[in-house]
């Protein structure tokens, strides 16, 4: 990312203005002139004159940035990022907000599928942006492993689940493992993390080994982690995304720009990439905000996610919910809305 300016480093003025284009851009969705900052130079402070001297500065910094051959500035992905984290003033939703999305989640004797399919058509509705939802994973818990030799360096890993669904997955070793590994390799994961889930085993896995407890040798070792490894990749295929309200998507503003409205939808059309940018915010376990370019998924669409995970039984992070839309998302308005989202989900579902 651009590197520039921290909030502390930036004159009040220059504070004064930034913030003045970064909340007329997000209202109109265009640049922003000197002349339309100009109406504001009684609560500004400024003359026109120095209003213009600011702007310039803002941009040679790397916070406003001039598109095509407009006269006007909008803010950079750094400079959204900047405004995001330091002069964003984000406080609890609405409570019309409040009540809309209870009304919409609370419904009695609702499937979960159903709740979080509602969650995506609620949170679209409020913020007119598209609106996507991570569903829960099926996580299988292991009951039993083993591992046959295919080859000297080809192994077939077998996973017996709790349910009695088996699963098998081929493993590509480096150099070839006695059969004594393999049935050593086997012992070792039924034995110690039979009744975990896959992501459980593999935390536990890794801790063991970081901390030698793992009482098995360096071959045995890299045959377990390798298995898990298969097997846990598997699992994150499962989860499933729900997509609503495109259509916000293709507004006034977007009208102008109908390749980055195109590159946009592709993107969202783009399952993997997508799941693999909520599981930040899963594994992250808190609120996250990628802006533009800051993700590569949609840096070529200029568009912004907002997402929180949300929880299941015992307070496991289980999924996702977030809204995407251009990066002129009223962040201040939308984020405590996600998160409130996400919270009632935890309620509801947990």
């Amino acid at each position: 990312m651009t590197s520039g300016p921290t909030i502390s480093e930036l004159s009040d003025r220059a504070r004064a203005v930034f913030r003045q284009v970064v909340e007329e851009y997000i209202a109109s969705g265009t640049p922003v002139g000197s002349k339309t900052l100009a109406t504001r130079a009684d609560s500004l402070g400024l003359s026109s004159a120095s209003i213009r001297s600011v702007l310039h500065d803002l941009e040679r910094v790397g916070l406003l940035g001039s598109p095509h051959t407009s006269a006007g500035r909008v803010p950079t992905d750094f400079g959204l990022r900047l405004f995001v984290d330091g002069m964003m003033q984000a406080s609890e939703a609405g409570a019309e907000e409040r009540a809309a999305i209870e009304a919409g989640l609370s419904a009695p004797d609702r499937a979960v599928e159903d709740v979080l399919s509602r969650a995506t058509a609620v949170l679209s509705g409020l913020s007119s942006c598209a609106a996507v939802v991570m569903v829960p994973r099926t996580e299988r818990v292991l009951r039993q492993a083993s591992f046959t030799a295919l080859s000297p360096t080809r192994i077939l890993a077998i996973l017996v689940a709790d349910d009695g669904t088996v699963e098998n997955r081929i493993v590509e070793l480096e150099y070839p493992v006695s059969p004594a590994a393999l049935i050593e390799a086997g012992n070792y994961l039924t034995a110690r993390l039979a009744g975990s889930t896959l992501a459980d085993a593999s935390t536990l896995l890794k801790l063991e080994i970081e901390t030698e407890r793992a009482l098995i040798d360096a071959a045995t070792r890299d045959l377990v982690a390798r298995g898990i490894a298969s097997w846990s990749s598997d699992d994150a295929d499962r989860a499933v995304l729900i997509v609503r309200g495109q259509s916000h998507l293709l507004d006034d503003a977007a009208e102008a720009d109908l390749q980055r409205v195109r590159s946009l939808l592709a993107d969202l059309d783009d399952k993997v990439e997508m799941l693999r940018v909520l599981d930040d915010a899963r594994e992250a376990r808190a609120m996250k905000i990628f802006i533009g370019s800051e993700n590569k998924l949609f840096s070529l669409s200029g568009s912004s996610v907002i997402a929180a995970p949300y929880s299941g039984a015992e307070g496991r992070i289980v999924g996702v919910v977030g809204v995407i839309g251009p990066t002129r998302l009223n962040y201040a308005r939308i984020v405590p809305m996600v998160d409130y989202t996400a919270r009632t989900l935890s309620r509801l579902i947990g």
